[in-house]
């Protein structure tokens, strides 16, 4: 299905800024940002907390079974966590780098609230 004539001007705005924020164009092709170890380390727990679900529940002991969920649960957190490398450097946990994102995402949203107002919505 073919972008209405309002959709290809949408997408060659979007291009277009894409193309100015070198910074933006560069996060977005380096990927997700999962750990490959965290992605290991959370498997092994939550097969290990499936396990234990199996054993809770063929030994009828419900407390093994309800911490067998809770390791699977877990496992899936630790699997699913990113790196903490590359966030922790551009964050930097200071105030200045939460205000400059802070600033960012005021000026997407203003953008955003002009462009509605241009389209009429």
């Amino acid at each position: 299905m073919p972008l209405s004539d309002h959709e290809q001007r949408l997408l060659e705005q979007l291009e277009q800024q894409l193309h100015e924020d070198q910074r933006f164009a560069s996060t977005m092709k380096s990927g997700g940002g999962y750990s490959t170890r965290n992605m290991v380390i959370g498997v092994l727990i939550g097969i290990a907390g499936i396990v234990a679900v199996l054993i809770g529940i063929s030994a009828n002991v419900l407390v093994v079974g309800v911490l067998g969920f809770a390791v699977m649960c877990v496992g899936v957190y630790v699997a699913l966590s990113k790196r903490g490398g590359a966030s922790m450097k551009a964050s930097n946990g200071s105030p200045r780098a939460a205000k400059s994102n802070s600033s960012f995402m005021a000026d997407l949203e203003a953008k955003w609230d002009e462009r509605r107002r241009d389209q009429g919505f």
